[in-house]
């Protein structure tokens, strides 16, 4: 059997597992998650997400780790796969994510779930609303995620950090934690098999990774910012070059 009949074949039997996952995710997100504490959901969170990267073919390498109590988590953006590794790290984040993911079949009702807010670019006004909504959970405790860029790179560099969202941290007062993400396979330190830009499907991408070879996602959770007497854009600055630097190692 050749090599490439065989990649084919892993990458069907890959696709095959992870689908069982997902659905059985959407049957414990649909029956059982509202009916479980805090800490349980927790769990199941963590499990689910690390367990899709596996299934996937991935390995996770982790660098540092997330502090206790409320935080905001920025990260750079290279592939949905980001959300599964930090979700493998920090269960109880909240995701910010554009609302047309909500079209996704099935994986919508994950990200329902995972108590996802959602931001619909198209209205200029909803960021202040998504603003509000981020401030009043980091005030309850909570950690909330972003990926600044707004949109996802290639993972050899970084868009530009847009800063509207990090005015939330600042309101609340906590910490925000830049995380540096990235992605590397048997034969490139940066690997392509994960990108996620320009006209790429969600089944594009899904039968890409699928394929992959040795892919490993590093993830560099780096030291937590301060938020005190800083505006939001020196802010955004300081983040996109603390990320920048921690790729570059």
């Amino acid at each position: 059997m050749t090599a490439p009949r065989v990649r084919r074949l892993r990458a069907v039997g890959r696709l095959v597992r992870s689908t069982a996952h997902v659905l059985h995710g959407v049957a414990i997100a649909v029956w059982r998650l509202e009916k479980l504490g805090a800490a349980e959901k927790e769990t199941l969170v963590q499990w689910w997400a690390a367990k899709t990267l596996r299934l996937m073919g991935l390995s996770l390498q982790v660098e540092g780790a997330v502090p206790a109590g409320p935080l905001l988590i920025v990260a750079n953006h290279v592939s949905w796969l980001d959300i599964m590794a930090l979700h493998a790290i920090c269960p109880r984040a909240r995701f910010v994510s554009k609302a047309d993911v909500r079209s996704w079949p099935v994986l919508s009702k994950l990200f329902d779930a995972a108590g996802t807010l959602f931001l619909e670019r198209e209205r200029k006004r909803d960021a202040l609303r998504v603003v509000h909504l981020m401030a009043e959970a980091l005030r309850d405790g909570q950690v909330v995620a972003v990926f600044p860029e707004g949109t996802t790179s290639d993972g050899r560099g970084l868009l530009p950090f847009h800063a509207n969202l990090l005015q939330a941290a600042i309101a609340a007062r906590v910490g925000v934690q830049p995380v540096a993400l990235r992605y590397a396979d048997s034969t490139e330190r940066i690997s392509r098999v994960v990108e996620y830009i320009g006209e790429t499907t969600l089944f594009q991408s899904l039968w890409r990774v699928a394929c992959g070879d040795g892919v490993t996602v590093h993830v560099r959770l780096l030291p937590v910012a301060s938020t005190a007497n800083i505006e939001r854009r020196p802010l955004a600055g300081a983040l996109q070059a603390a990320v920048a630097s921690a790729l570059e190692r």
